[in-house]
C-alpha cells in the first residue's frame, strides 16, 4: 500500500466553498480554522435535523446520526466542535446548540412517537429507516472518489461491515438477558459511566448503533421501561443511573471526536473505507436485532406477514428514493 495515498491531502482537494459550507476534510492542519458560523436559517435547520437523528438513534436500531452528519457535510465540523469545546467554548457552543436542541427533540419524539409506531408497525417503520440509511449511503462513498481500493482497505471495509452485525448477533444470541436497574451496587454505577462513554463512540462513528449496544448488555428494555413517572417514584435511584450514563457520554464525546479527527487527518481513505463498511453493516442490523427478531417470531405465530412485508417494502423503497434524492440535492449545492 502506498502510504502517501493514505495520508490526508486536504489543501483544496476535499474543500468546496460554494455555499459557505465545507465538505468533510475541510481543515488542512489540526489548528486550521473551521467555519462553525451559521450563515442562514437553512443551515440552522440542517443542524437541528441532524440532532433529531442523533436522538432517534437511541430508539431505532441501526440509525446513525453521524452518517446523517456526513450527508449534511457537517461531520468534521461536529467532530471539531466537540473536540475543541473547552478550548473555543463560545464558538463551539453556538454551533452545537441547534444540534443539542434537535437531539432532545428527537429523543422525545422517539420515546413518545416513533416508539409507539414501532409497537404498532415495527417491521414497516424499521424498513423505512433502513431505506433512508441505504439511500444515504452514496454520501459516504462520495468521500472515497479518487481513492484506490487496496487489499488493506478492502479488509477494513469488510471488518467495518461485519462489526455491527456481530454486535447485533451477540445481542440476539449471546446476551445474558435484561439487567435489573434496582438494587444496584457501587461498581454498577462505575460500569454505567463506562457504558455512557461507549455510547458516545456509537454516536460519532458512523454505522455503530447505541441501541444494539444497549441490547447486547441487556440495558435497552430496562432503560426504555424506566421512563415513566410511576417508575421514577418507586425507584428514584434510577436518576443516578441516568447521571452516570450522561457523565460517561459527556466525557467520551471530546475524546472520541479528537480521535476521529486525527484519523481523518492522517488516514482519511482507510478511515472512510471502514466507515463505509460500518454504515452498510448497520443497515443490515436493522433487520437483524433483538427487537425485530421478536416480530419475525410473531409472524411464525400467525402474525400479519403479508401486510407487514408489503407495507415495509413500500416504505423501504420510499426511504431509499427520498434519501438518495436528498444526497443528489446536496451534491449539486456543493458543486
Amino acid at each position: 500500500m502506498n502510504e502517501n495515498n493514505d495520508n490526508l491531502q486536504i489543501n483544496g482537494e476535499y474543500e468546496r466553498c460554494g455555499n459557505g459550507e465545507s465538505i468533510t476534510g475541510a481543515a488542512s492542519s489540526e489548528t486550521s480554522e473551521i467555519n462553525l458560523r451559521y450563515e442562514s436559517k437553512q443551515q440552522l435547520a440542517k443542524s437541528a435535523l441532524l440532532g433529531a437523528f442523533i436522538g432517534l438513534a437511541v430508539i431505532v436500531p441501526g440509525v446513525s446520526g453521524s452518517a446523517v452528519a456526513i450527508i449534511f457535510r457537517l461531520y468534521e465540523k461536529l467532530l471539531y466542535a466537540l473536540g475543541n469545546l473547552l478550548k473555543e467554548f463560545k464558538r463551539c457552543v453556538r454551533f452545537l446548540l441547534p444540534i443539542a436542541a434537535g437531539a432532545v427533540a428527537g429523543l422525545i419524539l422517539g420515546f413518545f412517537g416513533v416508539r409507539e409506531l414501532l409497537n404498532i408497525l415495527p417491521f414497516a417503520i424499521v424498513a423505512l429507516f433502513a431505506g433512508l440509511m441505504l439511500g444515504a449511503f452514496p454520501s459516504v462513498t462520495d468521500q472515497l472518489k479518487g481513492q484506490k481500493l487496496t487489499v488493506s482497505r478492502a479488509i477494513l471495509f469488510l471488518a467495518g461491515f461485519v462489526l455491527p452485525i456481530a454486535v447485533s448477533a451477540i445481542s440476539v444470541f449471546a446476551s445474558s438477558g435484561t439487567m435489573s436497574l434496582e438494587g444496584l451496587r457501587a461498581y454498577h454505577y462505575i460500569l454505567f459511566i463506562v457504558l455512557g462513554g461507549v455510547v458516545a463512540v456509537t454516536q460519532l462513528v458512523p454505522g455503530l448503533s447505541a441501541t444494539a449496544l444497549l441490547m447486547m448488555v441487556g440495558c435497552f428494555s430496562p432503560l426504555m421501561n424506566s421512563v415513566s413517572i410511576g417508575y421514577w417514584r418507586s425507584n428514584p435511584s434510577i436518576f443516578l443511573v441516568y447521571a452516570c450514563l450522561a457523565l460517561g457520554f459527556v466525557l467520551g464525546l471530546p475524546t472520541v471526536s479528537k480521535l476521529m479527527s486525527l484519523l481523518l487527518k492522517r488516514r482519511r481513505a482507510p478511515t472512510f473505507y471502514t466507515i463505509a463498511g460500518l454504515s452498510l453493516g448497520s443497515v443490515a442490523t436493522m433487520f437483524f436485532n433483538s427487537e425485530i427478531i421478536s416480530v419475525y417470531r410473531s409472524w411464525m405465530s400467525g402474525g400479519a406477514v403479508t401486510r407487514d412485508v408489503v407495507l415495509g417494502a413500500v416504505l423501504f423503497v420510499f426511504g431509499v428514493a427520498a434519501a438518495y434524492f436528498f444526497v443528489r440535492f446536496e451534491r449539486k449545492r456543493a458543486d
